[in-house]
């Protein structure tokens, strides 16, 4: 394809730094992720530290991008950036840095929901059928959403507390696991029984298709203060429990919304969708219905630019770009465009 078609795209939102190019006849032409491990050790993201890692890391990050593939701004067609939601001062380095490269280059940008990039991240290994049931499910969010098409979406339903990634990381905290908490406690409860603690299916007959997780936590914390002394074993079975709990209700609702939409295909998105069980969970409750349950590569499934740039090209083909006005905004739900 030609050198016009290509589509820089930047994700900030949170502690990964990403910078990507996107093209539709090529796919992921590159994609580069600066992780910053030192929020570990404070068992979460601190804003502070997670902005100036930013400011340090998206220059060189850039640099590295575009000189892997001999391309300049004069071959770019388009920006795409996460401007929310996230943590404001991150939001801010990767917009700031978008709009000062559209600005200096006259090459139009595009403001990116985050969650519409997790949505079209589906995309990036294959092709997005809509209409569409996509379950959102990360450490921010866990929303149920009907894809009518690219650019048409409506929120089913959602989680009134704590996101389902959140309810991992936490949980992880209170078995003494590291951060983030969601791969650890799909690490350990390989080795645990998932039937060894009957932990809260909350709004399970609620006849809504919204979530909630703070019950489970406390419940969690519960029992382990009853245990005393965690044994790896224990630790193993508590989290196998708790993982068990958080895919059944995700996917008893998701199942739920399939009927009523009456779909034939559902995607996993978010950096939940990594997780093994709940791919196999969703599988087992779904496709009985008809339905094809997909998600996207694992390296995709965490935050990443590649697929902020494919959503940017979606908005582009459609005729819409940003002003250099636009501004980042912490909370907000993901809208219709098209």
């Amino acid at each position: 394809m030609s050198a016009s078609g290509y589509i820089l795209g930047f994700e900030t939102s949170c502690d990964d730094t990403s910078c990507a190019l996107y093209s539709p006849a090529e796919g992921v032409v590159v994609n580069k992720t600066a992780a910053q491990l030192e929020h570990g050790k404070y068992g979460g993201v601190v804003p502070e530290i997670a902005s100036r890692n930013h400011m340090k890391t998206i220059l060189p990050l850039y640099e590295s991008v575009m000189n892997e593939v001999g391309l300049g701004l004069g071959d770019i067609r388009g920006i795409g950036v996460t401007h929310g939601p996230g943590l404001t001062g991150s939001l801010l380095v990767g917009l700031s840095f978008a709009k000062a490269l559209a600005y200096s280059s006259g090459v139009p940008i595009v403001g990116v929901h985050h969650i519409e990039g997790h949505i079209m991240a589906n995309a990036l290994s294959g092709t997005f059928e809509t209409p569409a049931l996509v379950l959102v499910v990360s450490g921010g969010h866990t929303q149920l959403i009907h894809v009518k098409r690219i650019g048409r979406y409506e929120l089913l339903g959602q989680t009134r507390d704590d996101a389902a990634g959140e309810a991992f990381d936490k949980i992880a905290k209170i078995l003494g696991l590291s951060f983030p908490g969601g791969p650890e406690i799909e690490r350990v409860a390989a080795e645990g029984d998932p039937g060894a603690f009957d932990f809260p299916r909350a709004l399970r007959h609620s006849g809504k298709l919204d979530f909630s997780f703070s019950g489970l936590k406390t419940a969690v914390r519960l029992k382990v203060e009853s245990i005393g002394e965690l044994t790896p074993r224990l630790v193993s079975d508590v989290a196998a429990s708790a993982q068990e709990a958080i895919v059944d209700i995700l996917a008893e609702k998701s199942r739920e919304a399939a009927k009523r939409l009456g779909v034939k295909h559902c995607y996993i998105a978010g950096g939940v969708a990594a997780n093994l069980r709940l791919r196999e969970r969703m599988s087992m409750r779904l496709e009985p219905l008809g339905v094809e349950v997909r998600w996207p590569e694992t390296r995709y499934c965490t935050d990443n630019a590649a697929m902020i740039a494919c959503a940017a090209y979606h908005h582009l083909e459609a005729g819409l770009h940003c002003g250099l006005d636009l501004n980042t905004f912490p909370r907000g739900e993901l809208t219709s465009w098209a």
